[in-house]
């Protein structure tokens, strides 16, 4: 996963809150095997996906499932987050509300696309409670996105990692999937 590295926020009055990541990892929150065997494998971060890894029938159980796993607190000192569904499909508006109220690390928005969409995010945390430590991850996926990266990066607070949804904007990009990404490289 490129770009999942630290906080954009380094100049912000806790400059602690830089925190390097190596190591980041996708798990279904709808499959409970994967979500216990996380307990144990060494990633510095968790993303609890509600996303792509979860079938529309399985979203509901996957939401209850993740903020479970959240709120017991069983993945110890490691940064644990949930990747929420993108904010303009049906799911969106539950995911993020359950989350808020969850307490993760941070939240993963898919399909960030400006500083608008950054503070509707922003504004449903707050709205249903969100811890302030509860951070926003926004996954930069699509050319726009490329084009408003400094005004989605000075958006808010709350905004701490850029994380590269490589796959999606290969594929807005009509860019073939090649060794060394090559027709990615200016957006890395």
């Amino acid at each position: 996963m490129s770009g999942v590295n630290g906080d954009l926020t380094a100049g912000s009055a806790d400059s602690a809150a830089y925190r390097p990541r190596r190591s980041v990892l996708y798990m279904p929150a709808a499959n409970e095997r994967a979500l216990e065997k996380a307990r144990g494998i060494p990633a510095d971060a968790l993303i609890l996906d509600l996303e792509d890894a979860v079938a529309p029938d399985a979203k509901d159980a996957a939401r209850e499932r993740a903020g479970a796993k959240v709120a017991d607190g069983a993945y110890g000192g490691r940064e644990v987050t949930i990747r929420v569904n993108a904010l303009d499909t049906r799911w969106h508006a539950d995911d993020l509300r359950a989350a808020a109220q969850a307490g993760p690390d941070a939240v993963v928005v898919p399909k960030v696309g400006s500083a608008r969409d950054v503070h509707a995010v922003e504004k449903g945390l707050e709205a249903a409670g969100a811890p302030d430590h509860t951070r926003i991850w926004a996954m930069v996926e699509t050319p726009v996105a490329m084009l408003r990266i400094e005004e989605i990066a000075r958006s808010s607070q709350r905004l701490a990692v850029f994380v590269m949804g490589t796959n999606d904007l290969a594929n807005e990009l009509h860019a073939e999937h090649v060794p060394g990404r090559a027709p990615l490289l200016t957006g890395l």
